[in-house]
């Protein structure tokens, strides 16, 4: 059951990144991965350090859509601000997806190409 779970949301991660023609989303995946949690803020704040001109309304929108499309994120109020972290069982999955052979050519390994 777990396994099966596992695949519909790595299935929902893909297709999240296969509409990521600047490479903003796969950003935003790597800062969780870095940060551990954080705020809508501090992913902003991130990705503009990356150098992508996005505003924040854009982050706030990408960081929802993880929560509550895809699953992969849980959060809690802290003084006003939701704080993201993305959940343990899906660590993995994040990391491999997000694996060095992925960078624009294939992020599953499976000939899906992301231009």
């Amino acid at each position: 059951m777990a396994g099966n779970i596992d695949q519909k949301v790595k299935k929902r991660l893909l297709r999240f990144l296969l509409r990521d023609k600047l490479d903003i989303r796969k950003s935003l995946l790597c800062s969780f991965l870095e940060m551990k949690s954080c705020t809508t803020v501090e992913i902003y704040d991130y990705l503009i350090k990356q150098g992508f001109n996005v505003n924040y309304r854009a982050v706030s929108s990408m960081v929802g859509q993880m929560h509550s499309r895809i699953g992969i994120l849980r959060f809690y109020l802290a003084k006003e601000r939701n704080v993201y972290s993305l959940k343990e069982d899906y660590f993995d999955i994040v990391k491999i997806i997000l694996t060095p052979y992925s960078s624009r050519d294939s992020i599953s390994g499976t000939g899906t190409t992301i231009t």
